[in-house]
């Protein structure tokens, strides 16, 4: 199953057929783009908390808020981070897969956090929200073996991010912890997404070098 068309062997007639062009982020290249690109997608959405969360609870209820801010990091994540994939017509299939990684992701986290609340339902929903993410990731790109590896690094990298971001935010309160949170979160938790896109397209790369030699 290639829902997506990013498995290697799909990626490998879209290069053959738009003529060979392709480009292949190295393992640095992976981790810049993806820091740098989700950090940028969760200040834009960290900033909405900060400057306008009693404004969207008061308008779009509890529940509406978070589905904006779910969408929110779909739509722009999909765009920052789309330069992780190899091949042609990446940011649309991208955007599909990463649409569907971070919703399953905020299910998971959303839905443990409101059910077991505090630290305990924070550190459940870090474990779920990982896992589910680590699977779409890994069907999308036909490495179901790598799961477990994608799983744990997506766990380290998210946990890494959001409790040394609430770390400042309990700190110092206000906007400005607010905004630190969401630097902190988007840092690390990119750099996990870009490192789980990297050896994900391992089998992919390892073709194109073949063929290079």
């Amino acid at each position: 199953m290639d829902l997506f068309g990013l498995g290697s062997d799909s990626v490998m007639d879209r290069i053959v057929r738009y003529g060979g062009s392709h480009s292949t982020p190295s393992l640095g290249r992976s981790l810049l783009i993806g820091s740098l690109g989700f950090c940028l997608t969760s200040l834009c959405v960290f900033g909405t908390v900060a400057f306008a969360e009693r404004w969207m609870y008061r308008n779009l209820g509890l529940t509406g808020a978070y589905a904006a801010w779910t969408v929110l990091f779909i739509l722009l994540g999909g765009a920052m981070l789309s330069r992780l994939v190899i091949g042609p017509d990446r940011l649309w299939r991208f955007q599909l897969l990463f649409g569907l990684a971070f919703f399953l992701y905020a299910i998971g986290w959303i839905g443990s956090y409101f059910t077991l609340r505090g630290v305990a339902g924070e550190w459940v929903g870090s474990i779920a929200g990982s896992i589910l993410m680590a699977l779409v990731i890994a069907l999308a790109f036909n490495v179901i073996k790598t799961f477990l590896a994608l799983a744990a690094i997506l766990f380290v990298a998210n946990s890494a991010g959001y409790f040394l971001g609430g770390i400042f935010f309990y700190s110092m309160q206000g906007k400005t912890g607010m905004i630190l949170w969401g630097l902190f979160y988007g840092l690390f938790l990119g750099a996990g997404i870009g490192l789980a896109i990297f050896l994900a397209q391992a089998p992919l790369r390892s073709r194109l070098d073949n063929i290079k030699s």
